[in-house]
């Protein structure tokens, strides 16, 4: 049986724009394939409601579980859980549960819970809170599709929390074999081995040093004995 499928959807015009270099995919990626969910689709969109909406309609049909990033902060551009409420055609306003907890932190460091801070408490209807032990502010679950801070350390610290909410399954094994040779000259016998090997993947990642070229071939499955029996027939056909 196939591993479950997930999706990202990674919100904010700094993505786009350069000036932010999103982490939350690699670190999502690496949690997910030692869950046994396989990270299937990543999507960046900027700070466009008929784009979040779009974009997390598509991947929530597609995928058994939708992770986003980005978004629901206190500033005006902070639009993704309203966009999420327009998405799956559910009421948004400030949640009493989403209130008190913002409440508590901010009367606790003698902040003033104002405007701006209360957005962070605007949660859909139906949606149920995701835990943020690093701020407070709560992301939450709608549907499938889990909403969470772009801030790693609070991205993380959501995954902690939902990763054990979900079904997964068998942890992907990856294997690395490095060729001093071109990709021309590899393409043929690693083009074989994909036929031969149809529940593996690989990948071919090539690199250039000291004028030489070469390829890291990547051989990734959840069963061990057959990512190391393909490893083993290619280190044969390329010996060293």
């Amino acid at each position: 049986m196939a591993n479950p499928s997930a999706a990202m959807l990674v919100i904010g015009d700094e993505i786009l724009s350069g000036r932010t270099r999103d982490a939350n995919m690699h670190y999502l990626a690496g949690q997910l394939t030692e869950a046994g969910i396989d990270l299937r689709e990543v999507r960046v969109v900027s700070d466009d409601p008929a784009a979040i909406v779009s974009a997390v309609r598509a991947l929530s049909d597609a995928h058994e579980t939708v992770f986003t990033s980005g978004g629901i902060g206190p500033t005006h551009d902070d639009i993704t859980a309203d966009c999420m409420a327009e998405a799956f055609g559910d009421k948004i306003d400030v949640r009493p549960d989403a209130r008190a907890l913002l409440q508590a932190h901010y009367d606790k460091q003698g902040v003033e819970l104002n405007a701006a801070r209360l957005r962070m408490a605007r949660i859909p209807d139906s949606a149920a809170l995701i835990d943020n032990p690093v701020s407070v502010a709560p992301g939450f679950t709608i549907k499938n599709v889990h909403v969470m801070a772009g801030v790693p350390a609070v991205f993380q610290a959501m995954v902690a929390t939902v990763l054990p909410t979900l079904t997964g399954g068998d942890p992907l094994i990856s294997k690395t074999l490095r060729i001093e040779r071109g990709e021309g000259d590899i393409a043929g016998p690693l083009g074989m081995l994909a036929k031969a090997y149809p529940d593996l993947s690989l990948g071919s990642y090539p690199y250039q040093k000291d004028g030489k070229y070469g390829a890291n071939i990547v051989i990734r499955g959840t069963d061990g004995v057959r990512v190391d029996t393909a490893i083993a027939e290619l280190a044969q056909a390329f010996p060293v």
